[in-house]
């Protein structure tokens, strides 16, 4: 046989190896199985534990210490965003995102103003987002192994577990924005037109003056926010992994990368989604009281009248809020008193314009960047000391 053929024998030996092999996937979307890792010779057992799909308790767990660290930890952020978007005041005391937040330190200091409304959102987050995370992984995988888009699974998937989690946070939300709003009781700081001494007090007046469905108050707003914001956020996040993957030519991308996809994502979903999340804010703090100054609901049959007419028809609401702009004074102020997410859109638009919409933008931005980041960052590494802590648990087991 001559050098040259035993070389093309060589060459094509290799070539058919190739062929046969196939790339380790760097885009997470959970289709291969145990079965498909065997067949891979020597890099089987390696890529099997990179990409297996973690069981939903610990999918829950590691959401719901992830997503209730991230949210307090920017808790006072999203205090002065809400300060901002539901300010009664003509002019508005609360203007840029620096200056409210020193404005609120110094007068009301940390724990009935800047953490006001705490309790709530932490007895809301952390159910909401063990629902959350459960529902995601679910929908995420059942949609990929039925041979979806993952980018439409990832869409999806957020579209879905928000809902499921919003019948457990919604409530929390209610109550957690009055309180922000109110900050300290008896605050001589600024008058919101709540003074709730405690957060049972809140919910026990809540439900006494205004019944138990005030509690939703603004539900449908809410859900309007939350599962777009949810939707995007999850797409940018699987996707900005999927690049960072990409680039780093592994599946574990690294403390720098991981913080960055997760604060992107929140911060973009957070920007598009931010006049929705002013309309939320509005609905859900808004008072209106008869001329005998008990306190009502929103009457349904505001939602068909005009816009040009909301001002003059709501002028016996006992807290206006504000349609003043950070850097104007108006001399009027409105009331959206509707449960329509549409009409309070409108309404904004026409007292405050385009800037009316996207008031407190700065500290939204900010409040769902970092939590995402922080949140989804210490999803992933909870999710891997669960993962080591059960393969420890069974080696034992095995031993004995």
């Amino acid at each position: 046989m001559s050098l040259a053929s035993i070389v093309t024998d060589w060459f094509s030996s290799l070539l058919e190896i190739k062929k046969d092999q196939k790339p380790i996937s760097l885009v997470d979307n959970d289709t291969r199985t145990q079965t498909e890792c065997v067949n891979r010779n020597i890099m089987a057992p390696k890529t099997f534990e990179e990409i297996k799909r973690p069981p939903y308790l610990h999918c829950m767990i590691a959401g719901g210490l992830g997503g209730t660290t991230g949210d307090l930890l920017m808790h006072s952020l999203d205090t002065v965003k809400t300060r901002q978007q539901g300010d009664p005041h003509i002019p508005p005391k609360y203007s840029s995102m620096s200056s409210s937040y020193a404005l609120i330190l110094r007068q009301e200091g940390i724990r009935r103003g800047l953490y006001g409304g705490w309790l709530p959102a932490f007895l809301g987050s952390f159910p909401g987002t063990m629902i959350f995370f459960g529902t995601y992984e679910y929908s995420k995988r059942n949609m990929i192994d039925h041979k979806f888009s993952p980018h439409l699974a990832y869409l999806v998937s957020g579209l879905f577990a928000d809902f499921a989690a919003s019948f457990v946070y919604v409530p929390s939300e209610v109550l957690k924005t009055r309180l922000q709003l109110q900050g300290r009781y008896n605050n001589p700081f600024f008058k919101s037109g709540y003074n709730y001494r405690s957060t049972l007090h809140a919910a026990r007046t809540i439900v006494r003056q205004e019944g138990l469905s005030a509690l939703f108050y603004g539900y449908k707003a809410t859900i309007f926010r939350d599962l777009p914001f949810s939707a995007l956020q999850f797409f940018f996040y699987e996707q900005g992994r999927t690049w960072a993957r990409r680039i780093k030519q592994s599946r574990e991308i690294g403390l720098p990368l991981e913080l960055l996809t997760g604060a992107i994502s929140g911060g973009l979903a957070g920007v598009i989604t931010c006049p929705l999340d002013v309309v939320k804010t509005k609905m859900q703090t808004q008072i209106n009281s008869e001329p005998g100054g008990k306190v009502t609901k929103s009457s349904g049959s505001l939602l068909d009248k005009k816009v040009s007419n909301i001002e003059s028809s709501l002028k016996k609401s006992s807290r206006p809020l504000s349609i003043s702009l950070p850097y104007s004074a108006r001399v009027a102020s409105v009331n959206l008193n509707t449960s329509s997410v549409i009409n309070g859109l409108i309404t904004i638009y026409k007292s405050e314009g385009l800037p009316g919409l996207f008031r407190g933008a700065g500290p939204r931005i900010v409040w769902t960047g970092v939590q995402s980041g922080c949140m989804l960052f210490l999803y992933q590494k909870i999710l891997q000391h669960l993962e080591l802590y059960t393969n420890i648990q069974c080696q034992d087991l095995a031993v004995v």
